[in-house]
């Protein structure tokens, strides 16, 4: 009868505990990151995206930097990052619309602190986190854009047209960021002799 082969880096990345699996937020390398994570939600991938003449819409630039400096780094760098991102990115750029920076900024904000709080906290894979992620900062999106009064057609028509072009760009994310965390988690606790909490 043949042995199933299992695969722990993969049940690692997708459903075990991974508050292990955090890097030290602090040290000077890591805040130098966290800085460059802000500068790429902020400028540089919205950059990209624009100059190629890519939908944003759809892709959703901003949004990945901030979850994955929560499955990296924990809920705190999580929410930092992703709640200094949209106002980075409106000082640099003067985007997104004012109309709609208040919700952005807690919208990514939520991102990264429920990927992080799940993996660090809660001690949830990081599949998990992401799609708690995904899910939780599009609640608080609408629920800031409905209680500031900034949607100005229907709740039906509003979700239509904000929620589904970026879909797709969503459950990439889901699957691609508990990777791409796992491989950078792992090659960079392994370089510094051990992995400690954000």
């Amino acid at each position: 009868m043949a042995r199933t082969r299992h695969n722990p880096g993969v049940s690692q990345t997708l459903s075990a505990p991974a508050s292990v699996w955090t890097l030290p937020a602090r040290q000077p390398r890591a805040l130098t990151i966290q800085f460059a994570l802000v500068l790429c939600a902020a400028w540089a991938l919205p950059a990209v995206i624009h100059l190629l003449g890519l939908p944003v819409r759809r892709l959703l630039p901003m949004h990945w930097p901030a979850i994955l400096a929560g499955l990296v780094y924990g809920w705190r760098s999580g929410l930092v990052i992703g709640a200094a991102s949209p106002i980075v990115s409106y000082l640099i750029a003067g985007m997104p619309r004012p109309a709609v920076l208040p919700s952005m900024t807690f919208e990514l904000a939520a991102y990264g602190a429920i990927a992080g709080y799940f993996v660090e906290v809660l001690q949830r894979g990081r599949l998990q986190a992401a799609l708690a992620a995904v899910i939780g900062g599009r609640v608080v999106f609408l629920a800031v854009m409905v209680f500031t009064g900034a949607i100005s057609t229907s709740l039906p028509a509003y979700l239509q047209a904000a929620m589904l072009p970026g879909l797709l760009a969503a459950l990439a994310q889901v699957v691609l960021l508990p990777l791409l965390a796992h491989v950078w988690v792992t090659r960079a606790g392994g370089q510094g002799g051990g992995q400690a909490g954000g």
